[in-house]
């Protein structure tokens, strides 16, 4: 994969310098594998390889998907990990929040008591932001990230399907 492919992903992680951890990227990176091909199973490897995470982070990332009920770990010779829904009934919030919920402003952050009926318009328009943010991963589906037609699709999936899905 093309280091000019993940420089078109856009706003996450420590290579576009943004507000998400490399842990909320990495745990996208692999839903959006899970998702390219709904159904089947693949291994660790195969996922660290295709989502370019390092192999024994991922597996902790797995995990906390797997506690949230997105993904399931199947064993055995034919094992592997797979989504427990269809790629259109997962939202892209639904794995940021299962690794790390974006925070909300609930009250004064400075604890003034000025601001205890209410937030101050600052925080109330911090706490705004973030609900957009929020709405719109919500309404956003890894189905929609895997078949949004254009010029690039996430990891660069399409142009490089031959590698990891013949396997």
């Amino acid at each position: 994969m093309s280091s000019s492919c993940f420089a078109k992903l856009g706003f996450l992680g420590e290579e576009a310098g943004t507000v998400f951890s490399q842990t909320v990227e990495y745990a996208l990176r692999a839903a959006v594998t899970l998702a390219s091909i709904p159904g089947r199973r693949w291994t660790v490897r195969e996922i660290a390889e295709t989502s370019r995470a390092p192999l024994h982070y991922l597996s902790k990332i797995l995990q906390s998907l797997a506690k949230a009920g997105l993904v399931a770990s199947v064993r055995g010779l034919h094992g592997g990990y797979v989504l427990t829904r269809a790629p259109e009934d997962i939202s892209v919030l639904d794995v940021v929040t299962a690794i790390e919920p974006i925070p909300r402003v609930r009250r004064c952050p400075l604890g003034l008591k000025e601001h205890a009926s209410g937030l101050c318009p600052l925080h109330r328009r911090l706490d705004e932001a973030a609900a957009s943010v929020e709405a719109s991963m919500r309404a956003t589906s890894l189905a929609e990230l895997v078949h949004e037609p254009g010029p690039s699709s996430p990891l660069c999936l399409r142009a490089e399907a031959g590698a990891v899905w013949r396997s």
